[in-house]
């Protein structure tokens, strides 16, 4: 049984009508039936640490997209919380002050999972934490690092970030990194001719042996095709897009898609609408949830409202189509990217992901296909990288 007994599912006028035929009542039901019953898994949630003090922190209905109301009332399960640090100079000060910050979101994370709030949601550092938390009606964190950056040439901050709990990695951002050259080479040229740097590929080969999974969502194409060659162990695209559909350099092309299915790797689909919207072009600028005011962001009424986006539900489920149909059902999954920018039409925060569950169900997803898109394909792939890493430290 949960720990919260309580639950307020928020949905959207625009997926829900307000008269129903018999067939959509139906349809409802089911998939509140699916939703209930599947592990619901979000690969990228930003954060500002500080929402995570004894004063200010998720257990507040604040007004971030997610936090432990709106995930109760939209039964997410697990969240990724993500230790980001924007690129900087690649410079002994630069990479200390980028240690300090992703640091700082470490102990944020503990601190809400250990003490604020352990009663609610506990972190995950296993698959296996994930499924026996879930089964004793805990809410679930993971930590996530967007960015390498912070490791700066010292090879062994992998392993303390691995020990820190951080169970993914990206090796660059928005900018080139020491690691890997970013998307955004495309307009604005390469530092590693397209590709990882030499610490680049020793931190694919450490990631690979510590067992922490590797994240393509930022870096190049050239740097996403050559880890995929060189890693041996799946790969994720923790909060990314199909290329085909909207044509934005974070997105992955048919030949980076290919490539993962061979990999045995998944895709997460991301709820960006500048990610998803068929119109878009160019290079989306990166969001990132910050607070300089010091005021703790209380939401005083629940906005039930749909979010005026470029973007929807129906194109979020667009792309997980395509990834079904070129790839497989078992290589794509589902990510927001709230507080860092998510969020569309008809799920607009963790309050509204039945939404989601209601159009896969919709378009004719079974409860099998449904668990593997909402949390079971990444578990599969974390258990293979745990798999990967027994038998790198066995040799």
């Amino acid at each position: 049984m949960r720990k919260f007994a309580c639950v307020v599912v928020i949905v959207t006028s625009c997926l829900i009508p307000n008269f129903q035929t018999p067939a959509q009542t139906s349809l409802i039901a089911t998939a509140r039936k699916i939703h209930d019953r599947v592990i619901k898994i979000d690969t990228h949630v930003d954060i500002d640490p500080e929402n995570f003090t004894n004063e200010c922190n998720y257990t507040m209905r604040l007004r971030t997209q997610v936090n432990l109301q709106k995930m109760v009332e939209g039964d997410v399960d697990v969240v990724f919380l993500i230790v980001y640090v924007a690129q900087g100079s690649l410079t002994p000060d630069g990479y200390a002050n980028a240690y300090q910050q992703a640091i700082r979101k470490f102990d944020a994370i503990h601190r809400l999972t250990e003490q604020i709030a352990s009663d609610k949601i506990r972190l995950a550092l296993t698959p296996s934490d994930v499924v026996n938390l879930h089964r004793n009606g805990f809410r679930i964190a993971v930590i996530g690092v967007e960015n390498g950056y912070p490791i700066g040439t010292d090879i062994r901050r992998v392993k303390e970030f691995f020990d820190r709990g951080a169970r993914y990695m990206s090796l660059a951002h928005t900018r080139h990194s020491q690691l890997a050259d970013s998307n955004t080479g495309e307009v604005q040229g390469y530092l590693h001719k397209d590709g990882l740097s030499e610490l680049g590929r020793q931190t694919v080969v450490e990631m690979n042996r510590l067992g922490m999974m590797i994240d393509l969502s930022h870096p190049s194409k050239g740097a996403n095709l050559e880890t995929m060659r060189l890693s041996k162990a799946p790969v994720i695209a923790a909060h990314s897009a199909v290329r085909a559909l909207s044509n934005v350099s974070r997105n992955m092309d048919d030949e980076q898609l290919l490539a993962l299915r061979k990999n045995g790797g998944v895709i997460q689909i991301i709820a960006l609408a500048s990610f998803l919207d068929r119109n878009s072009t160019g290079l989306p600028a990166a969001g990132t949830l910050s607070r300089a005011d010091g005021a703790c962001p209380i939401e005083k009424t629940p906005d039930t409202a749909a979010a005026e986006r470029s973007a929807s539900v129906k194109d979020l489920v667009d792309h997980i189509d395509y990834v079904v149909k070129l790839i497989g059902i078992d290589h794509v999954g589902i990510s927001s990217d709230f507080d860092g920018g998510g969020g569309i039409d008809g799920w607009n925060s963790a309050a509204e992901a039945f939404n989601v569950t209601l159009e896969l169900a919709r378009r004719g997803y079974t409860e099998d296909q449904i668990a593997k898109i909402w949390g079971g394909n990444l578990l599969r792939i974390w258990r293979d990288v745990e798999k990967a890493a027994r038998d790198l430290q066995s040799k």
